[in-house]
C-alpha cells in the first residue's frame, strides 16, 4: 500500500524529477523514511551516473526499512554489470530479515554476475 502512495505521488506531482543525481543520493540520509524511498527509486533511473548512484544503492542495502533495502537491490540489478562491485554487498543481502529483499538481491546478482547467481533448490513437497 505504502509503495503504490508512493508511486502515486511520484507521478502525479513529478516529486524529486527535478532533483539532480547528488541531492538524491543526499535524500538517502535523510531521517524521513518517504524521502529516503523516493530517493532509492528515483535513482535507479539514472542509469547515466552510475558511477555516482551504484555506490549510494550499495549503501542503501543497509537502511533499516526493508522496502528501501528491496528498492536498492532492484535498482542494483538495473545497472546490470556496472554494478559488479556491489556484488559482496547483494550477497551479503541474500540474508536480510525480509524474504523479499533476499529474492531481489538474488535476481539482482543474475542480472549483474550470472556466473554468481545463488542456486535455487526446486520447491519441496508437491511432486507431480
Amino acid at each position: 500500500m505504502r509503495s503504490i502512495l508512493v508511486f502515486c505521488m511520484l507521478t502525479a506531482v513529478g516529486c524529486g524529477s527535478k532533483k539532480s543525481t547528488a541531492q538524491l543520493i543526499a535524500d538517502l540520509k535523510s531521517g524521513d523514511e518517504k524521502e529516503r524511498l523516493v530517493a532509492v527509486r528515483l535513482l535507479a533511473d539514472r542509469k547515466g551516473e552510475a558511477d555516482q548512484v551504484v555506490p549510494a544503492l550499495t549503501e542503501a542495502l543497509q537502511d533499516k526499512d526493508s522496502d528501501i533495502r528491496l528498492s536498492a537491490a532492484i535498482g542494483l540489478g538495473y545497472f546490470g554489470d556496472k554494478s559488479k562491485d556491489s556484488v559482496p554487498a547483494l550477497q551479503a543481502a541474500l540474508h536480510d530479515r525480509d524474504p523479499r529483499v533476499r529474492e531481489a538481491a538474488g535476481h539482482a546478482i543474475a542480472r549483474i554476475s550470472p556466473e554468481q547467481a545463488p542456486k535455487i533448490e526446486p520447491a519441496r513437497g508437491k511432486k507431480k
